[in-house]
This record gives structure tokens, sequence and C-alpha cells, in this order.
């Protein structure tokens, strides 16, 4: 068996406030990217291409994530997320404004991707700590990941507004600098109250080549979950916040500051109200002493919920000819709806993958779902800006449809019969 700390519920409680306070600077990072340069003019495209290498540095960094965990223990991976962001954003506050468009967009690609390795780092430790230290019984697994997982996005949804409204008041430097102080001195904290012992462990015939699961339930939950995050992040890196900033911003640089704060608010409350749902999951799906495959069938149901919602509103986005009131109300109450399948369909995945997976592998398993995660969100964050250039928002919210509709599909082979799986997790 694996050692865990004395008092696994504080060591929980370390893991969740160093996860909190990293993914109150990403939101923010990521809302003061995007509206600093669709301000300075970037085009819905090269505004995707700041954010892809920080979502194509996650496919690499969960594989590798899991293997360093494994190697050299959970603390060392989450205290190495932590200083990777704090260096991303003293490197972020050295742009130039006099730096010409390529070399811009050069330099926000690397350090967005230090960032994503950051983040990828962070998550995996978190989640990864859960499994170890979570109650086996009374479905305190899904309790437990349900409340960091769902915490951890109304967190990020704080920091959405954060990153609007700094950007708003301090400018884009200040902004960058005082969340890199505030982030030192978390993980100074941390690293003063992060209880010894925070399990970790690696077979010794485990090595880099054991990076892909030998259970198919991970390797098809994974699959579904690339298409969830692709269905999400298709209409909400790009698309989503170019087209309310086109209708809320009148041009002025009055305007431009309080379409700032609306759209970093919707956001935000989309982010937040997403972590609740996710926090809530098990009980809305009353999963307490629920067989496992009955919470598998759950997750198939609510993932083909989600498919129509997109598709919907993306014929209203093609019925109206120009923005109107009724139009931004009909996106904002259903993109709400869709925030709160989508957080079901979260919420139960990020139970599954610690169900599925094996204990003295859990740092890979999670490792490689999380790989896969990021490759949706690279994936949606592409067509985010290419979509939504191409076809408008109607395009960008029906390929969000399509790319939900092959997560159901995905999802759908969790049902599958699969040979029994020495090692492997029950709840």
């Amino acid at each position: 068996m694996i050692k865990t700390p004395p008092n696994p519920l504080r060591a929980y409680a370390a893991v969740t406030a160093a996860y909190w306070a990293f993914m109150l600077s990403d939101g923010a990072l990521r809302m003061l990217v995007l509206l600093h340069f669709n301000g300075l003019g970037f085009t819905p495209i090269q505004l995707a291409w700041l954010f892809l290498l920080y979502e194509g540095a996650g496919i690499i960094t969960n594989l590798a994530a899991g293997w360093l965990a494994a190697r050299f223990g959970l603390a060392a991976t989450l205290y190495g997320g932590l200083s990777l962001q704090i260096g991303a954003l003293v490197a972020l506050a050295q742009l130039d404004p006099s730096w010409g468009l390529a070399a811009s967009v050069a330099f926000v690609m690397a350090v967005q991707g230090v960032s994503g390795v950051a983040k990828d780092l962070a998550k995996m430790s978190s989640k990864s700590a859960v499994k170890l230290l979570a109650p086996k019984e009374d479905g305190g697994l899904f309790r437990w990941v349900a409340l960091l997982t769902g915490s951890k996005n109304a967190v990020k949804g704080l920091g959405f507004f954060l990153g609007a409204a700094l950007l708003a008041v301090a400018g884009f430097k200040g902004a960058v600098w005082g969340m890199a102080g505030v982030l030192v001195a978390i993980l100074i904290a941390v690293a003063l109250f992060l209880p010894e012992g925070l399990p970790s462990r690696m077979k010794s015939e485990d090595s880099w080549r054991g990076w892909r699961s030998k259970d198919p339930r991970v390797n098809r939950l994974s699959l579904a979950r690339l298409f969830l995050f692709g269905a999400r992040d298709v209409w909400f890196v790009v698309g989503i916040p170019v087209y309310f900033q086109s209708v809320l911003s009148d041009g002025t640089a009055e305007g431009r500051r309080e379409a700032f704060f609306l759209i970093g608010s919707f956001l935000a409350l989309w982010i937040i109200a997403y972590g609740a749902v996710q926090a809530f999951a098990p009980r809305l799906l009353a999963t307490k002493d629920q067989p496992e495959a009955e919470t598998t069938r759950k997750a198939i149901l609510w993932a083909g919920l989600l498919v129509p919602i997109p598709w919907v509103l993306a014929g209203a986005a093609w019925a109206a000819d120009d923005p109107a009131p009724w139009l931004t109300s009909t996106l904002m109450g259903g993109l709400l709806l869709f925030g709160f399948v989508f957080a079901i369909n979260s919420s139960v995945h990020s139970y599954l993958i610690l169900a599925f997976g094996s204990e003295d592998r859990i740092t890979r398993d999670v490792g490689f779902y999380y790989m896969a995660n990021a490759a949706g969100r690279l994936i949606g964050t592409f067509l985010s800006g290419v979509s939504y250039q191409i076809g408008g928002l109607p395009f960008c919210l029906a390929t969000a449809g399509l790319m939900a509709l092959a997560s159901w599909i995905a999802a759908r082979r969790l049902l599958l019969p699969t040979p029994s799986v020495a090692g492997g997790a029950s709840s």
C-alpha cells in the first residue's frame, strides 16, 4: 500500500489552496492576454495563435508530469507548476509595445507555452493527490474530486473577472506584476504548510514507455474528454469574447473599458456557475453507494444532452441578420445552459478517471487523461479562431456541436466489455 500523510485532510486542504491560487492567476492571465491583444487589433486567428502553444504544451507536459510525479513526488511537480507560472508572468511583463507583430506573437506564444506547462503540472499533481488521499467509503472519492474541481473552476472564474478588471484599472504590465507578486507569496506559504509525505509511487519496472494505460476504459474516457473540451473551447476561447466585444464596445476608450468589464463578468459568471455545478454533481446525480456502471451510464446520458445546445444557438445566430439584443440574451442563456450540462459531464469524467485508474500508476493514468484534455483544448482553440473568421459566430457554434456529438459517440464506448484489469480501483 501507498504511505499517506498522517493527516490526509490537511494535505488535501494544502493542495487545494495551492491549486486555487494557481487557477486564479491562470484565469486572469488568459483574460488579460485575450482582451489586451484584441484591443490592439489582432484578428481571431491571430488571437487563437496566442493560445495554441499554451494548449499544445499540455499534451507533452501531462505525459511527462505523470512520470515526473511518480519519480520525484507530487509535491515537487506542484511546486514546479507554481514556480513556472511566476516565471511566465515576469517574462510577459517584459513585452515591449515597439516590437513588431510577428515578434509580439512569437514572444507571447512562448510565454503562454510556459504557462501551459505550469498549469498541467499543477493540475496533474492536485488530481492525483485526491485519488490517494480521499476516503474509499461512501462515495468519498467522487465528493472530494468534485469539490476540488468545482471550487477550482469557481476560482478560475473569479480570475477572468480579475483579469478584465486589472486590465481596465492597472493596465497590462501593472496587472501582470501584481499577479506575480501574489503567486510568490502563495508558493512560500504552501512550501511552509504542505505536510511531508504527499504520496507518490512508481513501480521499478514502470518506465517512460508506459504512458498509455493498459485499461481500455481509461483510453476511451480520454477520447471522450478530448472532444468534450474541444466543444467548449471552440466558442469559449475566441468566438464568443470577440463577438461580444464587437457588440458591446462603441470603439471609444471608455466603451472598450466597459466592454472589458462586461465580457469578463459574463465569462467569470459562466466559469463560477460551472464550478458550482461540478461541486454539487455527486448530489445532483445521487451517486452515493451507486455502482460504477450506473455512473458510467449517466456519463453517456449527459454527453448526449449536450449535443443539441450549440446547434440551437448556431441556428439563432444564423437567423439574426445583425447583432440584436434578443440574440445577445439568447446566447447568454444558452451558453449558461451549455455550462450546466458541460459541468455534469466534466465532473463525472473527473471521477471516472480516478475510479478507473490503477492506484500504483495513478499519476500516469491521470497524466494520459489530461493529455487528451489538452489535445481537445488545442483543437478547440485552433478551430475557435478559424471557424469564427470563416463563418462568424454561427459556424463557430455549429463546430462546437460537431465536437459535442463526437464526445457522445466516444462516451458510448465506455459500455463495451473490457478484460479484467489488475490493480484497478473501484468506488
